[in-house]
């Protein structure tokens, strides 16, 4: 027992240093409610509610095992002397291990209308990142001597600047960005206090996200959508996912990401204005075995002072 005990171990201590290295070449946190959270990654996205809003999510990924990641995120979005502008706050906090990240960005959108029920909005983000990880607090594989993990980072001041298009209607959403563009690089100091050979980069991750809302009948809609990452040194990586709202208060979905999980989302909304959503992933890696899966808590609202709102489909 004691051996299969240890075997499961160093099997799992095995996958998550294989997730560890993927994560240098992806390191942007991962949701599933991104069908109502995208303005994290796209500045496009940003008054696109037409009404001051507030959305609050919380996610632990790989719950039970020591160390898994956590993400919590606020945003905030609202027009800006006309509807024409929006402007925008993202915060977030994410942890994975001893890595802690802090970031903090503005956004700032301008509408254009491109036809009678569409428009399209430039997006620009602006904002920075404070890094952390004590590269010398991780327990390695008995034997091993990384020089990758001997000293740390501290506090990295990570500056950036992003930019998207969000092209939609009331039924339909196209959107493209790069919420970072510049690739900053982390130097990692030893023991020694000079700077090692080795060298983390923020990479430039690009983001293509399409969905459309259809009529089954009149209680209830179908929402289709997908969500595609591209980032240097790690494979495309795309979610696609199956919703439906009924009496327009509550939604219903299945979610698929490759490689990685399938899950389950659901929303309730009130009054159109307030929303309290929930998401599982069940993973489907060989990790399945050792987590009690992944949970989302999302908590939305908008005030709107002028008129009544309507109803948002994304």
């Amino acid at each position: 027992m004691k051996m299969k005990s240890l075997a499961k171990r160093l099997m799992l201590a095995a996958s998550l240093t294989c997730l560890a290295l993927a994560g240098f070449g992806q390191q942007e946190p991962m949701y599933s409610q991104y069908i109502f959270n995208m303005q994290t990654v796209n500045p496009g996205y940003t008054g696109s509610w037409q009404t001051l809003g507030f959305t609050a999510l919380t996610r632990h990924q790989w719950v039970g095992i020591e160390g898994n990641p956590s993400t919590q995120t606020f945003s905030l979005q609202t027009p800006f002397r006309s509807e024409n502008v929006g402007v925008g706050l993202n915060i977030l906090n994410d942890r994975f291990g001893f890595e802690k990240r802090l970031g903090v960005d503005l956004d700032y959108s301008y509408r254009i209308s491109v036809s009678r029920n569409s428009s399209l909005r430039f997006g620009i983000k602006a904002g920075f990142t404070n890094y952390s990880n004590p590269l010398g607090s991780y327990t390695l594989y008995p034997g091993t001597n990384d020089p990758n993990f001997e000293g740390e980072i501290k506090n990295k001041f990570m500056p950036n600047v992003g930019i998207g298009l969000f092209l939609s209607s009331e039924r339909y959403y196209v959107g493209v960005s790069a919420p970072k563009l510049v690739e900053t690089k982390l130097k990692i100091a030893g023991n020694n206090g000079k700077y090692e050979d080795a060298v983390f980069q923020d990479l430039r991750h690009f983001y293509l996200i399409g969905g459309v809302v259809f009529d089954l009948s009149r209680s209830v809609k179908f929402k289709p959508t997908v969500f595609t990452r591209v980032v240097g040194g790690a494979p495309v990586q795309y979610d696609i996912s199956a919703n439906f709202l009924f009496a327009e208060k509550f939604w219903l979905g299945a979610m698929y990401r490759s490689g990685d999980a399938v899950g389950v989302v659901a929303q309730w909304i009130y009054k159109n204005k307030f929303r309290v959503g929930y998401a599982t992933d069940f993973t489907i890696t060989d990790l399945r075995n050792y987590h009690g899966g992944t949970h989302e808590i999302m908590l939305s609202y908008e005030i709107d002072w002028s008129r009544f709102v309507s109803p948002r489909y994304f």
